[in-house]
């Protein structure tokens, strides 16, 4: 990306933001919680949220370069954790919404294995990556099947759960071949998240749900299991 397109100033208004709204006694807790090595300004959530609303509509971006070049530099050069949230809700932001398609993959992706820890990961593929995919299931299927298979349990994990909330529009063959390759891996994220994906969909279907953990039996973790079928009588 082209270094000029950053729009510093919005980049210096969301630090500046965040550093007034800043607790420094809340911050170490913060960071502790998350086992964070990126400090904290000890900005909670809902404070995040109306800061950024305020200082991205007061410093809207003119077009799809500047704002994927402004996402990057927010997140590479982000000295408190807030900073990268604010990457991420920039990556949202209304705005921004006819820009949400494949080719904003590529930020999705260093997102998620930069990132690598649940705060990010699951944001980033709920909120981000499954519009995309109900939106482009051609293109995206394909990668996010890549992605159930990838060395990267962060990848894995986003392909896993990057249909939690999509109801309806569920596409049960992607979930049981992304949760497929996976129902043996100890790693506690993945377990979780399989479990997540499951549970969720186990709201609109739970026959379908009970099929998978019968199929997976014997591999399927005791935590998957668990949470796959914990609002099940």
């Amino acid at each position: 990306m082209v270094a000029n397109h950053v729009d510093a100033g919005l980049i210096e208004a969301v630090r500046r933001a965040l550093a007034a709204a800043a607790d420094p006694a809340r911050a170490p807790g913060m960071q502790a919680y998350m086992k964070s090595a990126m400090p904290y300004r000890g900005v909670q959530a809902p404070a995040q949220r109306q800061i950024l609303r305020a200082t991205f509509a007061a410093h809207p971006l003119p077009d799809r370069p500047t704002w994927e070049a402004t996402v990057r530099a927010l997140w590479r050069h982000a000295a408190f954790r807030e900073e990268r949230y604010a990457a991420v809700a920039l990556t949202g932001d209304r705005r921004y919404r006819g820009w949400q398609d494949t080719g904003t993959m590529r930020i999705y992706e260093e997102f998620v294995v930069t990132g690598a820890w649940w705060d990010y990961v699951d944001e980033v593929a709920i909120r981000r990556i499954g519009p995309v995919l109900l939106a482009d299931p051609t293109t995206m299927v394909p990668t996010m099947l890549a992605w159930s298979r990838d060395r990267d349990l962060w990848k894995r994990r986003a392909a896993i759960i990057c249909q939690v909330g999509a109801k309806a529009a569920t596409d049960t063959g992607l979930l049981r071949a992304c949760i497929a390759p996976n129902v043996g891996d100890r790693e506690f994220f993945i377990r979780k998240g399989i479990g997540w994906a499951l549970r969720e969909h186990a709201k609109r279907d739970p026959g379908w749900v009970r099929s998978i953990v019968a199929e997976f039996d014997g591999q399927l973790s005791g935590l998957s299991k668990r949470e796959a079928l914990k609002h099940l009588a």
